[in-house]
């Protein structure tokens, strides 16, 4: 099946819609842009900020599109993500089949749910109670927030010249046999409309702080709705980008199915996206050209933290964004491969950047160690990390584990008298600063001391969870919103291992590079990880091309130094990637060529899991 537009909608539409967006102007609160309809041209040698992958079939805009497949079924289902405009959707479709003469019955799924007072009681086991930041990983359905009452009472309209159409969240559980379309938005978007007030939580009848709605977006509704997304992605017959309101891009499911497919075997780059933070810098502000300028700094960028990013697809420029989640339901036995028996559909690596160039310091922290996150937040293994120094200013340092003379009652004492009292912290006194320059690898794993010193470009490779993290001291600064950052001495201090101190840091959480073989114009550097950590690191170093095999394991890769690569896959797929770009390459690839197309040596890291971690 193909989205072809037909004449009536369009004449009708041109002729006599005002086709103004009728959804607040402050529907989204955000200095960022809006990703673009169409992929814009840029510089060969440029950050491309909208990576898309090639459709395997016709992508197609536009309400029109959608208004002429549904014209021709009978029974629809518009289901959806949270924060999607389904009440937008409904009017713009109302007007059209107005205008063309079709009746539809329409049916909002969010009759059938349950009382905003029944589902706080239901998630409130998954909400942490008091704490502001963290809580459990739902083991709820999406099913579990529906009346069963209302369910049953439940009928179509019968009606032979009415289509029956039932839109919101949960819309295919009530009609598993209907039509289904299913509307995705980018968790960016997301929570720049929480923050805009303009969308709830699954289920609730009122926004909260944006703060607020994170957490149970984080703990409770992506867990629920990625699991109801990877039940019906085999069924969906058309799914839809909803991130523009007025300018819905969609494909067929068969299409969108095939394209992961291809995706799977080949390479992805998910689509970055990128936060102002207290303590940001402006190394990323002045290397990735087309940013907005109106902020403040940039602190982080998503390039691979996979739970909030998304994968762009295009054909003739158009682009359609779905969140990454949709291609570890498709296939994470191509994706992962050995890894799969071990994370299952969870992709286990993320790349960020931590920019403190002319910036401040990273507050003094630790993660959560794997026993702790498991058993308080639910998590299936814990956030290690390492900080891979991808730039430094000639001063630059990491606070990284803790002086030999350490004393935790006094640290501790000293950190809570800061809190109470406001008094600034001489924070060397217990943490040790090291120096860092370009293409150091720290090792971070859980229950570490640590944080990065202003004057770094530090990409962070690190297990996927993202946000465990225990604050000690921030250094007297206020969040962006005027407001403190939340302090966790407690479970800092339920976690930090104070055996990781003295000589044992230079010794054990420095990597020491080795070279583990070589060519004629290319080495490759083991850059060895913690015996803590799930995944190794390597820095492949080249002139001309290298060939690199995947060994059924997946690679995560960036180009940290020279200018641009190009990557050829062994199935006969080609794509450049230029300097500070992430890109992925699925285990089922097989093998690929890396050459360099620059002036200059070019230098790729990648990571993957280690085979006795599996």
């Amino acid at each position: 099946m193909s989205l072809n537009i037909k004449q009536p909608f369009t004449k009708k539409r041109d002729k006599t819609i005002p086709w103004e967006q009728s959804v607040s102007e402050k529907w989204r609160k955000t200095e960022q842009y809006l990703a673009p309809l169409y992929k814009p041209e840029i510089p060969e040698n440029e950050y491309d900020l909208y990576p898309a992958f090639p459709a395997s079939g016709k992508l197609n805009k536009g309400f029109d599109a959608l208004a002429e497949v549904i014209s021709s079924q009978k029974m629809v289902t518009i289901d959806g993500y949270i924060g999607v405009f389904f009440e937008e959707i409904k009017s713009h479709l109302e007007k059209l089949f107005s205008f063309s003469g079709q009746n539809v019955n329409w049916i909002d799924a969010g009759s059938f749910l349950k009382t905003d007072g029944e589902i706080d009681e239901m998630i409130s086991p998954f909400m942490g109670g008091s704490d502001p930041l963290f809580g459990t990983r739902c083991t709820l359905t999406l099913g579990d927030f529906f009346d069963l009452n209302k369910v049953k009472d439940f009928s179509f309209v019968n009606s032979e010249d009415a289509i029956q159409i039932i839109f919101g969240c949960g819309a295919a559980l009530l009609a598993p046999d209907a039509y289904l379309i299913y509307v995705d938005l980018p968790k960016n978007e997301l929570q720049f409309r929480a923050r805009a007030g303009s969308v709830t939580n699954l289920g609730a009848d009122k926004t909260a702080s944006s703060k607020e709605m994170y957490k149970r977006f984080y703990f409770v509704d992506w867990l629920v709705l990625n699991l109801h997304k990877q039940k019906i992605l085999n069924r969906i017959k058309v799914i839809v980008d909803g991130q523009r309101p007025s300018d819905p891009v969609m494909m067929t499911g068969e299409d969108f199915r095939k394209t992961l497919t291809t995706m799977c075997c080949n390479f992805f780059r998910v689509r970055p996206w990128f936060e102002p933070g207290a303590w940001g810098g402006h190394w990323i502000e002045e290397h990735v050209p087309g940013l907005s300028k109106n902020v403040p700094n940039y602190a982080w960028s998503f390039e691979l933290i996979v739970p909030e990013n998304g994968i762009m697809i295009s054909q003739d420029n158009l682009l359609l964004e779905v969140s990454f989640d949709f291609l570890m339901f498709h296939d994470a036995q191509s994706i992962l491969g050995e890894a799969t028996k071990r994370f299952g559909t969870e992709f286990p690596i993320r790349f960020d950047f931590l920019d403190t160039m002319d910036g401040g310091n990273l507050s003094v922290q630790c993660h959560p160690t794997n026993e702790y996150i498991k058993k308080h937040f639910g998590e299936n293994f814990t956030q290690d990390e390492t900080y891979y120094i991808l730039d430094a200013e000639p001063d630059a340092k990491v606070y990284l584990g803790l002086q030999e003379s350490i004393d935790a009652g006094v640290f501790r004492n000293t950190l809570e008298e800061s809190v109470e009292k406001a008094i600034p912290v001489d924070i060397e006194q217990f943490v040790q600063a090291l120096p860092a320059k370009k293409h150091d690898l720290f090792l971070i794993p859980g229950g570490t001391v640590h944080g990065a010193g202003k004057g770094n470009m530090v990409l962070e490779i690190s297990a996927t969870p993202y946000i465990f993290t225990f604050k000690m001291y921030d250094w007297m600064r206020l969040d962006l919103d005027g407001k403190p950052r939340t302090i966790n001495i407690d479970r800092a201090f339920e976690n930090l291992d104070f055996t990781r101190k003295g000589e044992v840091i230079k010794e054990e959480f420095i990597s020491k590079p080795e070279m583990i073989e070589n060519g004629e114009d290319w080495k490759l550097i083991h850059l060895p990880t913690h015996r803590n950590h799930f995944y190794d690191i390597h820095r492949i170093e080249f002139s001309t091309s290298v060939e690199v095999k995947t060994e059924n394991a997946c690679h995560i890769l960036m180009l940290v130094e020279g200018e641009q690569i190009l990557l050829e896959t062994c199935n006969g797929m080609k794509q450049r990637f230029n300097y500070a770009e992430t890109f992925v390459i699925p285990a089922a690839c097989g093998s690929y060529r890396l050459i360099n197309l620059g002036s200059s040596k070019a230098k790729v890291v990648k990571a993957f899991v280690k085979p006795d971690n599996i």
